[in-house]
């Protein structure tokens, strides 16, 4: 009887050890993918995009995140491996009972979350919503204002890179997203896309070929996200309100979120962590990311 036990306990571990990969249905019937991987404090990836998906993370960087966190990678409703919504719902209150209800399927009492680019704003939305699920968060080059980092950063520095004058420069009002759109065409048109995000297009083509990996990638959130106005929202007043501890990481070559962003967040309990990167050190400052992961863990005393 006491073999039996011990076996069966020994058995538990090594599952609980390894990956445990599942479909999750919340309650109004959408298939969440979840990927549990990792040992140490519980900690959620808000993946970017909108409609990155958790895939590139997990292949680029998860042996690193997995030495320090249980990390609960997801793909969001209407991205990658898991499904629509009927009722194409993707509104914050819906993404971040997504989360919560994640949290609970899995058992879990708090955990910590760790966001990536736009992944902030969904941070923001589920740490005012639910903070007693909350106890910790990881921002890494996160914006938590689409509309100021699109128009103050990323649009200026793409028709930089073309070597053209910014149209808003010279008093046009084109509405931001339609400028986005534009840039972004051009950018393509000229080669030069790859200079928005990474240091090289050698970079952009390994983050390409992760997506490769999975057949049938749902794009429905990414083509429908920044029709919510809730994400166009500046969430950074709120950050005074946010007592628990944050690390905000940012970039200084980030011309997507903008180097110059973090000022705005004001955490009051707050790691700021500066590096010399790019918005992605998920690649190109490895081993800045994991430095500034670990002191924030040792600061803050998670375990």
């Amino acid at each position: 009887m006491r073999k039996c036990l011990l076996l069966s306990l020994f058995c538990l571990a090594i599952l609980m050890a390894g990956a445990q990969e599942k479909h999750i249905l919340t309650s109004d019937s959408v298939s969440l993918y979840v990927k549990v991987k990792g040992t140490g404090p519980v900690c959620l990836y808000i993946h970017g995009g909108p409609g990155s998906g958790s895939n590139w993370l997990e292949k680029l960087y998860g042996e690193t995140l997995e030495k320090h966190f249980k990390v609960i990678y997801l793909d969001q409703r209407g991205v990658g491996r898991s499904s629509t919504p009927k009722d194409g719902n993707y509104c914050m209150d819906r993404m971040t009972r997504d989360f919560e209800e994640v949290r609970e399927a899995l058992g879990i009492q708090q955990w910590l979350t760790l966001g990536h680019s736009f992944g902030g704003i969904l941070q923001m939305g589920y740490v005012e919503r639910y903070p007693q699920s909350n106890k910790g968060m990881l921002m890494i080059n996160c914006t938590l204002d689409i509309e100021e980092s699109f128009r103050n950063s990323w649009i200026t520095k793409a028709y930089e890179i073309m070597g053209e004058e910014n149209p808003a420069a010279k008093g046009d009002t084109m509405p931001v997203q339609q400028r986005l759109q534009e840039a972004i065409g051009l950018l393509h048109k000229k080669g030069l896309m790859w200079k928005m995000t990474y240091s090289s297009p050698e970079h952009e083509k390994q983050m390409n070929d992760t997506y490769k990996d999975i057949p049938n990638w749902n794009h429905d959130f990414s083509g429908k996200a920044l029709n919510c106005k809730e994400y166009w929202k500046n969430y950074r007043p709120e950050t005074s309100g946010i007592d628990i501890p944050v690390l905000v990481f940012y970039g200084t070559r980030d011309w997507l979120v903008g180097p110059d962003h973090y000022k705005g967040l004001n955490f009051p309990n707050k790691l700021l962590w500066k590096s010399e990167v790019g918005h992605m050190p998920f690649m190109e400052a490895k081993q800045d990311l994991e430095k500034a992961i670990v002191s924030y863990l040792d600061k803050y005393k998670f375990k």
